[in-house]
């Protein structure tokens, strides 16, 4: 299907975006434990309206992205998020790979992807993650 000029908004391009700065402010989220600082890193990174969406989660809300990662961090203490590959991004799209690795022995039991859609102001509007490996009994 063609669209106009009228139909779509001026695209954003890197140009306009910073990806990489993006999905930097979203692992430094997914990596906070302090409670003050998980706040704050939510904030820095999503919109307040934000959400977050995989098949084992489904939130929105700078209140509701902070008590998932949380959640992960009760069920995974001692491990970090951690980008894999390059950010690839376009408009105002981009995704990127990642692991949780254990900071005891290297492990790295869960996998994925995700593909946010980005505000005017580079904070994230919406994730959808994919898991690509999850550890049996998750």
């Amino acid at each position: 299907m063609t669209r106009t000029a009228q139909q779509t908004t001026e695209p954003r391009t890197t140009d306009t975006i910073d990806y990489q700065a993006a999905a930097a402010r979203y692992f430094e989220a997914w990596n906070a434990v302090d409670p003050a600082a998980l706040a704050t890193a939510v904030a820095a990174a999503f919109t307040e309206d934000g959400s977050y969406t995989d098949p084992l989660a489904d939130v929105a809300g700078h209140e509701g992205l902070t008590a998932a990662i949380a959640g992960v961090h009760q069920q995974f203490p001692g491990f970090v998020f951690r980008q894999l590959g390059d950010v690839d991004g376009h408009h105002d799209i981009a995704r990127f790979g990642w692991e949780l690795v254990s900071g005891a022995d290297g492990s790295a039991p869960v996998a994925g992807f995700d593909v946010v859609r980005l505000a005017a102001d580079g904070r994230i509007r919406c994730v959808l993650g994919f898991l690509d490996r999850l550890p049996s009994g998750a």
